[in-house]
């Protein structure tokens, strides 16, 4: 069976992140081996992180991205998308008893959030001008481990990802979600898709082929229900 070289940033519980024993899992891992099945390849999974993702793909690095991506206008400059295969939306959180009653009661904060993510242009966008102090990371699990250390007060993070990775989690109690479900696509997109290099006409139309066939045969409600009790697709 040919190889599908597949990028994932495996620090993003429950999407992509690893098992003790350093395998590669998570409903983006589940929905890849969904779609090699379909397209009859085997996905070989290439460690990335974030920030040097696309790069990694224009370098041929890899064939794509299956790590939570957002279909955005900006990325679809350089790099193309398939389909959504899930959509959910970003929050900001801090400790769950800040005064929170809009953007600027949150100046003197310090947010930290993933280089190169569609959160981080939020942060920079809205929350900066604010006068919160909006610290880039190269992993969403050190973001989680400095707000543990005090030395962030939170972070600007997919809603469904801060919620497994971090506030179900011992360290994550006391603090929780302000402010509203953060969804403008100027920002955030249009829902995580697979990404591939631009030309990949082929590709593109299998991959595309493939979850239309997993979202009508039951794998990917299958594959959702092992991590979500919501319809993680999405509107």
């Amino acid at each position: 069976m040919p190889e599908l070289k597949v990028a994932i940033d495996p620090t993003y519980e429950p999407f992509t992140f690893k098992t003790s024993d350093g395998k590669p899992t998570g409903f983006d891992v589940d929905i890849a081996e969904a779609l090699c099945n379909q397209i009859k390849r085997k996905c070989v999974y290439v460690e990335q992180l974030w920030d040097s993702m696309i790069p990694g793909l224009q370098a041929k690095k890899y064939d794509v991205i299956i790590s939570s991506m957002s279909i955005t206008d900006e990325r679809k400059k350089v790099i193309d998308f398939t389909d959504k295969y899930y959509n959910t939306p970003s929050r900001i959180v801090v400790k769950a008893d800040t005064a929170f009653t809009d953007l600027p009661s949150l100046k003197g904060k310090k947010i930290g959030v993933l280089k190169g993510s569609t959160q981080e242009k939020y942060a920079m966008g809205e929350l900066k001008p604010a006068g919160v102090v909006v610290t880039p990371y190269e992993a969403q699990d050190q973001v989680y481990l400095d707000i543990k250390s005090g030395r962030l007060d939170g972070t600007v993070a997919d809603a469904v990802e801060v919620t497994g990775g971090f506030l179900s989690k011992p360290e994550g109690q006391g603090y929780g979600f302000v402010g509203p479900v953060l969804n403008d696509v100027k920002y955030f997109g249009y829902g995580a898709g697979v990404a591939l290099r631009q030309g990949e006409d082929g590709l593109k139309t299998e991959l595309n082929d493939a979850i239309k066939a997993i979202r009508a045969n039951g794998v990917y409600d299958t594959v959702a229900k092992k991590y979500f009790n919501f319809d993680v697709y999405g509107q």
